[in-house]
């Protein structure tokens, strides 16, 4: 955070200062949780349906906090406010105000804003400060946390931007003042939420009309909508994708293990792309943060190079790992039929690769209202026509609605896929005993599903089959 004393704070956010003098100046960014208190931060008392935060002050403050944003009296240095919230929002508004200097790139869209985030962080923080934490931090709260974290040496910073009403984005946007604004596309995740893509499409679109003068507005080409978003006046358009007419795209595109090769082409000429990223839908992160250094004027050599080199940052997102010759997959972060469909087919390419059994354990998608049988059972559909050799469902049976055998012997393409469904994670690793070398294996749910927790129980039942084997 900028420095401020803590009069200057509590004039900022209308609060009462408690157990210390105002003119303690203070550049300690905010954390919410008493764990991550250290000497550089204050603490942020909310007051949740389960928790108070204002039982954990003693130990924020234990653990270095200098002080603490409370609601509450309490025997700690403290800015006491009405509305916890409400103040956090007016600090940031206050801090992002100020740092005149700070160029806010705004990202949305209905999946790969985390890994289009993590791409543009490892492309611009050769150019300057970049803040772009690892976890998500997209909603009303997570954006003034984000803001608050920057300093006058901050050159970017990178603002992912979820909703799940109309309004939402416009109201981050109001904190943020992105100068870029980002759409990577309008696909059905949170469906159920909206009521159509037509309803999403227009709360993405916020983003960008609330770009003003000299702002620059990226829009993805994969889907219908978003490239037609309307631009305001004054600011500049960018479009990337695979199709020859796109500003920023890719071409001669090649996949090996997995993984896409690629050459860049922008208006600065072309370079070649080895994505380290797992799956071919990782052309389109790749292309946005391409898109978006582009318009920063970052040359294209450093961009390809940068792309070439990134890894995975942010858990639960394709991440691979071996166990001996078996494949892992853990892509347990979300899930969306657009993502999932994107998981199997990068499960079926490196299956196809190593020769191996491919295994897709999937769970239930959520938030995609009356069209959540219909949209379940296509994605089992599409495991069947790409050639997955075993489709888990795992507490959901509406991945098989259409895998009967009967159905099974009128569908085109595929090879049949072996279904098993299980109503518990632990019951489903059973099939573990089955994986033979060369096998891939692929988990994938919505996160309330918390298939992290199935990844792990696979990956322990590995290890000890390993360890026998030894």
């Amino acid at each position: 955070m900028i420095n401020l004393t803590l009069t200057q704070i509590a004039k900022i956010v209308d609060g009462q200062i408690l157990n210390s003098p105002g003119d303690v100046a203070t550049a300690a960014y905010p954390v919410i949780n008493s764990d991550q208190a250290t000497a550089e931060t204050f603490f942020v008392a909310f007051v949740g349906e389960k928790v108070d935060g204002h039982d954990y002050i003693t130990s924020a403050i234990s653990n270095g906090a200098q002080f603490a944003l409370v609601s509450k009296d309490c025997a700690a240095p403290a800015i006491k406010v009405l509305d916890v919230q409400k103040a956090l929002t007016d600090l940031a508004k206050f801090v992002r105000n100020e740092l005149k200097n700070l160029t806010v790139i705004g990202i949305t869209g209905s999946q790969g804003k985390t890994t289009t985030k993590d791409l543009l962080k490892h492309i611009l923080s050769v150019s300057g400060e970049t803040v772009a934490p690892a976890e998500s931090l997209n909603n009303e709260l997570g954006v003034p946390l984000l803001l608050l974290r920057c300093t006058e040496q901050t050159k970017y910073c990178i603002v992912e931007m979820g909703a799940r009403h109309a309004g939402d984005i416009a109201y981050l946007s109001e904190i943020a003042k992105p100068s870029i604004g980002v759409v990577l596309g309008v696909g059905k995740a949170h469906v159920g939420e909206f009521g159509s893509r037509e309803t999403i499409a227009k709360t993405k679109s916020e983003l960008i009309t609330s770009l003003t003068t000299g702002g620059t507005a990226i829009l993805g080409t994969y889907d219908e909508f978003t490239p037609v978003m309307a631009i305001p006046d004054g600011v500049s358009k960018l479009t990337f994708g695979e199709k020859s007419t796109c500003d920023v795209r890719a071409a001669d595109i090649e996949v090996r293990e997995g993984r896409a090769h690629f050459d860049l082409v922008s208006g600065d000429g072309r370079a070649a792309v080895s994505l380290q990223l797992l799956g071919i839908h990782q052309i389109s992160n790749a292309l946005a943060a391409a898109a978006v250094a582009t318009a920063l004027h970052v040359s294209i050599d450093t961009i390809s190079a940068a792309l070439s080199t990134a890894e995975v940052s942010s858990k639960w997102r394709m991440e691979i790992a071996q166990f001996g010759e078996i494949t892992l997959i853990n892509d347990s972060y979300n899930a969306n039929p657009e993502s999932t469909s994107a998981a199997l087919r990068t499960l079926a390419l490196i299956s196809q690769e190593t020769g191996g059994v491919s295994w897709a354990f999937l769970g239930k998608m959520h938030e995609l209202g009356e069209s959540s049988a219909q949209e379940h059972a296509a994605i089992g559909r599409l495991a069947n026509e790409i050639g997955i050799d075993h489709l888990i469902s795992v507490g959901t049976e509406e991945y098989l609605a259409d895998l009967t055998s009967e159905k099974l012997a009128t569908m085109d393409g595929g090879g049949e896929s072996a279904v098993h469904y299980f109503e518990k994670k632990s019951d489903a690793t059973s099939l573990v005993e089955h994986f033979s070398p060369g096998d891939v294996v692929l988990v994938k749910a919505s996160r309330s599903e918390e298939f992290n927790l199935l990844a792990e129980l696979i990956k322990d039942r590995l290890v000890a089959d390993m360890e026998v084997e030894k």
